[in-house]
């Protein structure tokens, strides 16, 4: 058989742009959770692929591409039979292993997107078995309904390169998988207000989104699955460009609807709403004009930022990485929108606003119905099975101290490095008395005596003043030079400035991220030490408030302190004399 050179080259190149895939979604997915979870997010990205390889290779091609059937293809084990133009949908332009490869990593994708959403919480076991049941059942079943010749493309369901088949799916399981973990621990205080839990590293979920859009021209140029004429040719063409400008139109839209929503434009938020672009975009983007690119990525920037609120703050599903609200808002809304924006282009039916009527529209939705209601079904059961068998959910033991060291004896995933968990500090503080009282002044003195036995102690005595002190002031790191400078003016030459992180609650913030309030910060000071015995200890301290102080929250403290002793280890010298640098 003679194959067509380029179209081969096509597809492996896409193939392995798709797979790089694997790698921007770990980035996200990583960067936005905690930094004691790391290990655990960037091990399942890893293993849901080469898990879902060997599934889909055992029994999941066959099932998806091994007959013209209306619900499955066939049987076809370690994928060993004929697949000709007769018998299946398989392109006889390239060999049968480029158009496997091609698949398989489409297949891996859709089960990648499940881990973002149940993140932080779920058993490393129950993962890889879970993640094995979508590349085997799962995904082929609904993939040959679409792809493979099955009763949704009889009927005309268009779904170019994956918003149904891929996204809505893996995003569906997703959602359904985050309810039935339930929420992090802290995401929701006892009234039900949703918590904001910043992931630890931004620039990782920027570089994986990156990734993301490189990689989507090979995920829905590549389904052309052909690049051997001038249609082809013209087809790829028009995909990159719709392709580009949906996810370009919904980042900028994001942006500044959450600059005006928010305040300030939210940084994740809008990295979300790139990748829902490109989602929504996937199914229609061979069919469409770049003016339905436009309109698309339009609603796209608007769906996934109502769409992250409407799952924090309404349904209660706690999704760290809005994989939800990407994947299955936004598969369905892209899928919907081949019924609106279709030109008529590729052999598609023309959508409802280019002279189509329902028609169109109507398949579109029935076929999203369709494969939801067996998605759901499916894995509701699934989801059960696993959790009776080996847990869905771990302890919270383990979830509080992290999944890395507990699930795979990594104490830390940044060896080396000092990482500071914001979310972990401050989280519950007004909720965890245990006094049987929100607050403790609230509590009375049995309960405050039931919690915390009182210790009588006689009191100290005053110490002796030395007339040496140490003041230890803490203040803005913006505020450094200036207080520098002042405390020279006034004769201090020797200090010691320490960058530290002060944790605090902020009452009124109105700081959002992901659209809910921030009410635990860390936010950079400074710890700036100066050891006195010639200069009154007023004089330093009403230097500082002068230089500091504005009038808001925050501008600093001064802790004054009676040193005992000073010994200079170069010389021997105390107290006084060891502090005098002059030889």
């Amino acid at each position: 058989m003679k194959y067509e050179m380029t179209t081969v080259a096509w597809v492996l190149i896409a193939s392995a742009l798709v797979y790089f895939m694997q790698a921007g979604f770990a980035l996200c997915e990583a960067g936005l959770t905690r930094a004691k979870n790391t290990g655990n997010i960037l091990m399942k990205n890893m293993m849901d692929f080469c898990i879902g390889t060997p599934c889909y290779w055992l029994v999941g091609f066959g099932i998806m591409f091994g007959g013209l059937g209306p619900i499955i293809g066939g049987f076809d084990p370690l994928i060993r039979g004929t697949y000709t133009a007769a018998n299946s949908v398989v392109p006889q332009t390239m060999p049968l292993w480029c158009y496997v490869i091609f698949q398989t990593v489409f297949c891996a994708t859709s089960a990648t997107i499940v881990s973002g959403s149940m993140a932080e919480r779920t058993n490393f076991k129950a993962y890889c078995i879970y993640s094995a049941v979508i590349s085997l059942f799962v995904y082929p079943v609904e993939g040959h309904w679409i792809w493979g010749g099955g009763w949704l493309s009889t009927l005309g369901f268009h779904d170019f390169a994956g918003s149904t088949c891929v996204h809505m799916v893996g995003g569906v399981i997703a959602c359904l998988g985050a309810w039935m973990l339930g929420p992090r621990i802290g995401k929701y205080d006892k009234n039900g207000k949703a918590r904001a839990i910043p992931g630890h590293n931004l620039t990782a979920c920027t570089l994986g989104v990156f990734v993301l859009w490189f990689c989507w021209f090979g995920f829905n140029g590549g389904s052309t699955v052909a690049m051997n004429s001038d249609a082809a040719a013209e087809t790829a063409s028009l995909v990159f460009m719709n392709t580009n400008l949906a996810a370009a139109v919904a980042t900028t839209v994001a942006m500044i609807f959450t600059w005006f929503r928010y305040g300030k434009p939210d940084v994740s938020m809008t990295m979300n709403a790139a990748l829902a672009g490109l989602v929504a975009v996937t199914a229609p983007c061979d069919c469409i004009s770049p003016v339905g690119a436009f309109f698309i990525g339009l609603v796209s920037g608007f769906l996934v930022v109502l769409s992250v609120e409407f799952f924090d703050n309404v349904a209660k599903i706690d999704d760290p990485v809005g994989a939800v609200s990407v994947h299955m808002a936004n598969g369905i809304w892209g899928s919907i929108a081949v019924g609106l924006f279709s030109t008529g282009a590729d052999g598609v039916g023309k959508g409802l606003f280019y002279g189509g009527g329902f028609r169109q529209l109507g398949i579109q939705l029935l076929g999203i119905v369709s494969v939801l209601a067996y998605v759901l079904v499916v894995m509701y059961i699934a989801f059960r099975i696993i959790d009776k068998a080996v847990g869905l959910r771990v302890s919270p033991q383990v979830e509080i101290e992290g999944l890395d060291i507990h699930e795979h004896g990594l104490a830390s995933a940044y060896s080396g490095f000092a990482i500071t968990d914001v979310t972990d500090m401050g989280m519950d503080v007004n909720d965890n008395t245990d006094l049987g009282e929100e607050k403790v002044e609230k509590a009375s003195e049995a309960q405050k005596n039931a919690a915390v036995k009182v210790r009588q102690e006689a009191p100290l005595a005053p110490e002796a003043d030395s007339g040496i002190h140490k003041v230890s002031i803490i203040c803005r790191l913006s505020s450094f030079d200036k207080l520098k400078k002042a405390l020279n003016e006034l004769g201090v030459t020797g200090m010691t400035m320490t960058q530290v992180m002060g944790s605090g609650i902020q009452r009124g913030s109105t700081d959002r991220y992901r659209g809910a309030l921030v009410d635990s910060t860390l936010i950079p000071k400074v710890k700036v030490e100066v050891i006195i015995s010639k200069i009154p200890v007023q004089a330093v301290v009403d230097t500082a408030v002068n230089t500091l102080y504005t009038g808001h929250i925050g501008d600093g403290k001064i802790f004054v302190y009676n040193v005992a002793r000073v010994v200079k280890v170069r010389t021997g010298e105390e107290n006084f004399a060891a502090l005098q640098d002059v030889e």
